[in-house]
């Protein structure tokens, strides 16, 4: 197995970071997790350094501000990179599905859907299902790469990534990664994966009307950047 660094962004996530990380760890497949305590104002760092991850800090809110501090955290040697929330949602006995078909050569970047997988009764709302299709269908007509999520478990291989030149510092970082993989021509694949519902906290996006808008507003701000930059 390639040397797989996975990357935690999270933001007031004490309840579910122990067990995120420790799920991780079960899988035996990455060689070191690091959790991105992006501003949090309880002990999600504090826990998640427990439980094994190493913590780095990036005070200034924004998924993507978190994510690119992150990636500069990473080990020198690390090929492959696997992003995953720290409320507990996503699966992390998925992983293999991501990593193995960038490790065996044949693919660059590998997305879960966790609209083709299987969901937990409460895990996605309506305008978080319509976005990911409605951005994949606008997708498939700018690039011929159709995706069904915008999921932020996602895995990809180093090298691609320090590609994408990623700029977008909040909640359009998941997008913007999609757009430029699917605009460079990156080996995509696109792989079910259940989702639970979190499992602590409240959620920065669907948990408030104005984290819904915030996060909305971003991403189509994120996509016509990307999309008029393609057209130019």
């Amino acid at each position: 197995m390639s040397n797989i660094s996975v990357v935690i962004p999270a933001l007031n996530e004490e309840e579910p970071i122990v067990g995120v990380v420790r799920e991780c760890f079960a899988t035996n497949i990455p060689s070191e997790i690091i959790a991105v305590d992006n501003g949090s104002t309880d002990r999600t760092a504090e826990r998640a350094r427990e439980a094994g991850a190493r913590v780095v800090s990036e005070p200034r809110h924004g998924y993507g501000r978190a994510c690119l501090a992150g990636i500069r955290a990473i080990a020198p040697e690390s090929e492959i990179i696997v992003f995953l929330d720290g409320d507990g949602s996503d699966c992390p006995e998925f992983m293999n599905q991501l990593v193995d078909p960038i490790a065996a050569g044949t693919y660059d970047f590998v997305i879960g859907s966790r609209t083709r997988g299987q969901r937990e009764l409460g895990s996605m709302n309506f305008q978080q299902v319509f976005a990911g299709r409605l951005a994949g269908w606008l997708m498939s007509i700018l690039y011929g790469v159709r995706y069904t999520d915008m999921c932020p478990y996602r895995a990809i291989r180093r090298e691609a990534l320090e590609k994408l030149s990623m700029k977008e510092e909040t909640y359009g970082w998941n997008l913007e990664m999609q757009m430029k993989g699917a605009r460079l021509g990156l080996r995509i694949l696109e792989v079910p994966v259940n989702h639970r519902r979190r499992a602590g906290g409240v959620s920065k996006v669907s948990g408030t009307l104005r984290g819904t808008f915030v996060a909305g507003a971003r991403i189509i701000a994120t996509f016509v950047r990307i999309a008029i930059h393609t057209s130019a």
